[in-house]
């Protein structure tokens, strides 16, 4: 909670800085958007490879549970196609990229205003953000009522970082392997989807 309430504090503080033109011109250049995003990349992969044994640990997950992330993945994007079509002035295509992002919205913000635009990549940002907050506060109502998975599926890309701490103290240590397996695989696929519905 405390991490997301950073992170927003920090975009607004953006915001404000880009309202009212205090940031000097070049700053503004697009090409900073490029260095941020391949600087996140190069985290992701130094937080993957410093830490072999949670790779090793896959090995042994049940194999029922190597379909959890295709079902975030699939479900979340039937979600936003049937809500799409409640949405005015926006194409099918862009609440798809949005929604792809699975609660990544530094790396899913940053594309999508590159593909599509600010007013996209803002929205792309808040939604989520708020994936994320909603996770971090509804867990254990989630584990309640929906079981132990539930956490780990709503917080999508987010469940081998921000909400790992709360998923585990919510559905088990026994979960902790899934939850980072489920954040590794849909991690990875939040570029590919996201650019691939920007450039329908």
């Amino acid at each position: 909670m405390k991490g997301s309430l950073i992170i927003l504090s920090f975009f607004a503080t953006g915001l404000l800085l880009g309202i009212f033109r205090w940031l000097p011109p070049h700053f503004l250049n697009q090409n900073v958007s490029f260095y941020v995003l391949c600087g996140l990349m190069f985290s992701v992969g130094i937080s993957i490879g410093n830490d072999p044994s949670s790779i090793r640990q896959f090995r042994n997950i049940n194999p029922r549970i190597l379909f959890l992330p295709l079902m975030t993945i699939v479900g979340t994007l039937l979600g936003v196609f049937a809500v799409s079509f409640c949405i005015k002035n926006r194409s099918i295509a862009d609440c798809l990229a949005v929604g792809s992002g699975f609660g990544y919205y530094s790396l899913s913000s940053i594309l999508i205003t590159q593909y599509k635009g600010v007013e996209l990549g803002t929205i792309a940002l808040l939604s989520n953000i708020m994936r994320e907050v909603m996770t971090l506060l509804f867990a254990p109502w989630m584990v309640k009522y929906f079981g132990k998975l539930a956490p780990i599926s709503a917080g999508g890309a987010t469940t081998m970082d921000t909400t790992f701490p709360i998923i585990v103290r919510n559905s088990g240590k026994d979960y902790a392997i899934v939850s980072i397996y489920q954040g590794f695989v849909v991690d990875f696929t939040v570029p590919f989807l996201v650019t691939f519905f920007c450039s329908l």
